[in-house]
């Protein structure tokens, strides 16, 4: 089990759930939510961050406040502020850069919102060098990614065939701009798949083969290019 800590935000404050693994160091993984918030599933998946020997830290975006209400949580996701939203996520990243525990480089990971969130913050912070982005779902228009700020990082899209595959706009432009910049980028589709699939805690949509595939594909991801 973790802790919520709290973290520098560009002279304000964020929390977010931090969770060490045994050996009581390794490379640092941000952990993003869905549009729920910071709901136990997603401090769950920090949990196994953990268990494979990442120090994984979950920032609060909407400081506080969650919900398990689909249209809540739309509105909480078209109401999150991206220039606040950008600042919590490059201090999570400092956070962590910081911390004793971690020894290794850092990475991200979000789902949903949260996976678009991921794969912007490599744009955001120099300290992120891989990001993962599950089924990324936010129009890159409310970010305006700096792309170019990829050249020699990393990326891995899990896509769902509800989405659209890999083949879906937004994904063939990150995938286009990532590799423009000079920074690789793979993207993996799971047939069969709607969206949201990696999420054990809703059962109309959870596909289980699916996501542990795109599970060991994260990992191994990881451990690859964080050390």
């Amino acid at each position: 089990m973790g802790q919520m800590v709290s973290f520098a935000s560009d002279g304000e404050t964020c929390q977010g759930y931090l969770a060490t693994p045994a050996s009581g160091t390794g490379p640092g993984v941000i952990v993003i939510q869905e549009w729920w918030g910071l709901v136990g599933h997603i401090t769950a998946v920090a949990d196994r961050f953990a268990e494979q020997g990442f120090v994984a830290l979950a920032p609060d975006l909407y400081h506080g406040v969650s919900t398990r209400e689909p249209d809540e949580a739309g509105k909480l996701m078209m109401g999150l502020a991206m220039d606040r939203a950008a600042r919590d996520i490059a201090g999570a990243a400092e956070h962590l850069a910081g911390r004793a525990e971690v020894s290794g480089r850092i990475g991200t990971v979000g789902f949903c919102m949260g996976g678009s969130l991921a794969l912007w913050s490599a744009t955001l912070s120099p300290r992120v060098v891989a990001a993962v982005g599950f089924y990324p779902a936010v129009p890159w228009e409310r970010m305006s990614p700096t792309w170019s700020s990829y050249q020699g990082k990393a990326a891995l899209i899990h896509c769902s065939e509800g989405d659209g595959t890999s083949q879906a706009p937004g994904i063939q432009a990150a995938v286009s701009a990532i590799r423009g910049a000079g920074g690789t980028v793979t993207a993996y589709d799971y047939p069969g798949t709607e969206h949201a699939f990696f999420n054990d805690e809703r059962p109309e949509v959870y596909a289980a083969t699916a996501s542990a595939l795109a599970w060991e594909r994260t990992i191994d991801f990881f451990r690859d290019r964080l050390g």
